[in-house]
């Protein structure tokens, strides 16, 4: 029986003007590119200037995804925007996105879910695809997590980036097997008795303040491979594909022994990983999309690939997407 299936059409990216090295941060904070290096893999990362924002980084990242793909922006009837850090409280950073797109028509609303922001956009809009309420949708991850690092703590203001991802889902129908292309499934979930390990201490209804972010590294870690991989495994088993049958490995780029030791739990190839937290840093919701970016410019993933998405982030929040490229 035939099924709608959320296929992409193009993926774009955009990130600021300004690289910022280990080294350039070793002048800054009490650091070395070898003490950032060992512990994360990043070697550098991407700060926004003034006038570059969640915003405009992801209009931009969204106009990249329209042109690979070769539809007009007004054929898209949804926007979904993964951010943790909106230029404003509200409206939503995906209106103001929607709006310098010169778009009128359909819906555009943020999800905040952290560093899973793009796995739970692409569940959301594959979701309201798959009901014919929309036809195509931009899903993006745009951040500017450099606006809310607290500058004097070493341990996390060396980790993270700023920049922003995009894809163009659309709603097409296809046989109903698993060789369909698109979404072939997703899986979220949530467990918000770990919020002290990762959050930002500050916030409109508390102390209506921006606040900054604060980590438990030791406990994040831990957490994050069990997660990623019981959320993986869930998905394959749902599918019935194995881990041999993947042919690209996206995982949220946020820290290199976190990806080497999730994906060895999982028995996934070296070789199949796509890994970019080394000149991105942690980007947050927009780290999986800038990396499909790298790895379709790149030539490594093609037409008919199948690859397996998965983030862990604030909340805790974690999931899976499975598709056909």
């Amino acid at each position: 029986m035939s099924e709608t299936r959320s296929v992409v059409l193009g993926i774009g990216s955009c990130l600021p003007r300004n690289v910022v090295t280990n080294d350039d941060l070793a002048r800054k904070v009490d650091t070395s590119d070898e003490w950032i290096a060992q512990r994360s893999g990043i070697r550098q990362r991407y700060i926004a200037e003034d006038g570059e924002t969640t915003v405009t980084l992801g209009i931009e990242a969204a106009r990249n995804a329209l042109a690979a793909a070769q539809v007009e922006a007004s054929s898209v009837d949804l926007i979904v925007l993964g951010t943790a850090t909106p230029d404003n409280t509200f409206p939503a950073s995906a209106v103001a996105v929607q709006a310098g797109l010169g778009i009128t028509g359909g819906a555009a609303f943020d999800v905040q879910a952290v560093c899973s922001g793009f796995v739970y956009g692409m569940t959301t809009a594959d979701a309201l695809l798959r009901t014919g309420a929309f036809k195509r949708a931009l899903v993006i991850g745009s951040e500017t997590f450099s606006r809310i690092l607290d500058w004097s703590d070493r341990t996390t203001c060396v980790l993270f980036g700023d920049g922003a991802g995009a894809v163009v889902l659309d709603a097409q129908t296809q046989p109903g097997t698993r060789e369909d292309r698109g979404i072939l499934i997703s899986r979220l979930r949530s467990d918000g008795r770990h919020k002290q390990k990762l959050f930002v201490d500050g916030g409109p209804s508390t102390t209506q303040t921006v606040g900054h972010l604060r980590m438990e590294g030791k406990a994040v870690f831990r957490h994050a491979v069990a997660m990623i991989t019981g959320v993986v495994e869930e998905s394959l088993a749902a599918t019935g594909y194995t881990v041999d049958d993947i042919d690209w490995f996206v995982p949220h780029q946020a820290n290199k022994r976190i990806i080497d030791d999730s994906a060895h739990k999982l028995g996934v190839a070296p070789e199949k990983i796509v890994i970019t937290v080394d000149r991105h840093g942690n980007t947050s919701a927009a780290s999986i999309p800038l990396a499909l970016s790298v790895a379709v410019a790149d030539g490594r993933i093609k037409k008919g690939d199948l690859v397996l998405l998965e983030a862990m982030g604030g909340g805790f929040t974690w999931g899976a997407v499975l598709l056909r490229w």
